[in-house]
Formats: C-alpha cells, sequence, structure tokens
C-alpha cells in the first residue's frame, strides 16, 4: 500500500497552541510560509500551520510525525492506521457524495457520487485516494480521477452544472446550499440507475439533510442518508471528491485552450483579470456562459469595464445572500472561498 504523504487537519485554538509549542520547542528547522500562524520542516517533511486553523503535513516522512507527534500531542486521538476500526462503514458498500468548483468564479461546479465496497476499499487504499484538498498538485488529482474512473467504470456519477445553468439555477433558487442539494440528490439517484441496492449515501454537512431528502425521487428516498463533518475521511466521499476535481479542472482546461489564455481557479485578482480579458474579447454578457454571476467578483469586473449587471440579463442579476452565521461572516472576510475551502 502505498504511504500517504499528505495529511491535513483542522484544530481548534488549543490544539495550534498546542502545535506551535511542538515546533518552537522540538527539534524543527523555522519555515516562512504565507498566512501561517507556524511553519515547520523536519528531515523529510514539513508542517504549516495556517491562520484558518488548517495544519498541513506533507512529505515522506508526513504520516511518521502525524503517527508520533501531532496524533498524541496536538489530536491527542489515534486515527491513522486505524480508519477501518474508527469508521467500519468506510469499506462497507456505500457511495460517497462531494463537489468541485463551489468557490471557483470561473467554471462549473461539480458534483461526484462514487461507490465502494470491500474489494474497492482495498484497492481505492492501494492507490492513496485521499480527500482532494489534500492532493496539491492538478496533474496528480487529474491521474487519480481518471484511475478511479477506469477502477470504477459505471459505478460513479457525474452531475455537471455549466454556468449558464448555474446562473439560471441560482437565479432560481437564490442558495448555494438548495443547489448543492439539488445536484447531490441528482447524483444519487444517477448511481442509483447502476447499482440499485446501495444502503447507504454518505456526504459532507453542507446544509439541512432535509434538502437533499426533498430533493430525491421515489427510487432515492428508500436509501438512508448521512450527512456529517469531515466526511472527506470516508473512502467513497473522498473518490468522489477526486472523480469531481478532475472533471471540474478538465472543464477549466478546455476554457483555457478556448480563449487561448490560462484560466485560474478560485476567485482571485488573478481571476478578475482573466475575466476582464475576456469580456473586452467577447463582450461582457459573454461572462454568463463562463463564470457564476452572483459571485462579487463579477461586480468588481463590471466596473472596470464601465458596465452594470443590466448587460449580463436576468440570470446574471442575483448576487449572494450575506451569510446569517456570524462565524462565517468572519471567515469569509479572512479569506476569500477557493476551491480548496469550498
Amino acid at each position: 500500500m502505498t504511504t500517504p504523504t499528505s495529511f491535513s487537519y483542522k484544530l481548534t485554538p488549543a490544539q495550534q497552541d498546542a502545535l506551535v509549542r511542538i515546533l518552537r520547542e522540538g527539534n524543527y528547522r523555522p519555515a516562512i510560509v504565507p498566512h501561517t500562524i507556524a511553519a515547520a520542516k523536519g528531515e523529510d517533511y514539513s508542517v504549516s500551520l495556517y491562520t484558518s486553523g488548517k495544519c498541513l503535513v506533507q512529505g515522506k516522512g508526513a504520516q511518521d510525525f502525524v503517527l508520533f507527534i501531532l496524533e498524541p500531542g496536538v489530536l491527542q486521538q489515534a486515527g491513522v492506521g486505524y480508519e477501518t476500526v474508527l469508521n467500519p462503514e468506510s469499506v462497507s458498500a456505500h457511495m460517497g457524495i462531494d463537489e468541485s468548483g463551489k468557490g471557483d468564479f470561473f467554471g462549473p461546479m461539480v458534483i461526484a457520487s462514487a461507490y465502494v465496497d470491500e474489494s474497492l476499499a482495498d484497492t481505492m487504499k492501494s492507490m492513496g485516494v485521499r480527500d482532494s484538498k489534500a492532493i496539491t498538485s492538478d496533474a496528480k488529482a487529474m491521474a487519480m480521477g481518471r484511475d478511479l474512473r477506469t477502477l470504477l467504470g459505471p459505478r460513479f456519477s457525474l452531475v455537471k452544472i455549466g454556468p449558464r445553468a448555474y446562473n439560471r439555477l441560482y437565479a432560481k433558487m437564490r442558495s448555494v446550499n438548495v443547489l448543492l442539494a439539488w445536484g447531490h440528490a441528482r447524483a444519487i439517484e444517477n448511481l442509483l440507475d447502476v447499482i440499485p441496492n446501495c444502503p447507504r449515501a454518505i456526504s459532507d454537512q453542507f446544509g439541512n439533510e432535509q434538502q437533499v431528502k426533498r430533493a430525491l425521487m421515489q427510487k432515492g428516498r428508500a436509501i438512508e442518508l448521512i450527512q456529517r463533518h469531515r466526511a472527506e475521511s470516508d473512502l467513497a466521499v473522498a473518490a468522489a471528491s477526486i472523480i469531481a476535481r478532475e472533471a471540474f479542472l478538465r472543464s477549466l482546461g478546455d476554457l483555457s485552450r478556448e480563449y487561448d489564455m490560462k484560466i485560474p481557479k478560485g476567485a482571485s485578482a488573478a481571476v478578475q483579470a482573466a475575466a476582464v480579458e475576456i469580456a473586452r474579447r467577447r463582450g461582457a454578457p459573454a461572462l454568463v456562459d463562463l463564470v457564476k454571476c452572483h459571485f462579487k467578483t463579477t461586480d468588481q469586473v463590471l466596473t472596470q469595464l464601465g458596465e452594470t449587471r443590466k448587460v449580463l440579463g436576468p440570470e446574471g442579476q442575483v448576487v449572494s445572500r450575506p451569510f446569517g452565521n456570524t462565524r462565517w461572516k468572519r471567515k469569509s472576510a479572512s479569506a476569500p472561498a477557493t476551491e480548496a475551502e469550498a
């Protein structure tokens, strides 16, 4: 089995303090990494604690650091090597659902479902399947996505919502969570056409579970639906996340070739500049076919073009609702949404 070389954890404030102490007092070389509270290098791995609370451990020796330092000294729980014991359902027959592109201005939002049973789980573990957010190389994510599709054959499903359809649906639903629930339900239903006796579906907790249940059709309503935080630790969800990311990256690649320029991920200044360039070539109304118009990035692009949302038609008029939860307001203010955070 391939030894994982990348681990990602969301740490509590107390866990962050414990990790900072370990890195400062132990035999580690300090490192400078943007947007981190602390960063250090060991002999064959690196540790980065970001201001968001995310801890990323990477390198050939990453697993040893997690096993012998992070788990006992910071997380205070065993996880690596005990995945099946802690989560026995991860190798039983079920499907996982995840999405990609939700936080990206350009391109589609892609929802994937993937089936896993005990035999497939063994193969996926040997392939190093894990949450796509822990795969930092786009090329590696695309290669693993292709390998997973080959392994699964018909036992996965993709629901790709292109920008124009996304903008039309968002204008109608006025909520990313409702749109996600609709997409998750379709991905579940599509896979049930191939594996009608699949007993359960697992996905990340992104909203009210009832939204997905209400969106399911008759054959999907018999399935046990499980939503939980950090669902990407489940093999089927991890596989779905990789397949969804591969499809999203392929779509961005198609756009890059069509416009003969790099189309970046996320919602950064580089993304804004690319949108302005394309709008100047094709006209501002073309944005409806390229981007998720409810992002505030749309207004920033239109301002540079001397235009308003009126040029986008009815599907481009709707803007994102402000989050009602203070915690999410704080997060959105400090860190723009990107694929990795979506």
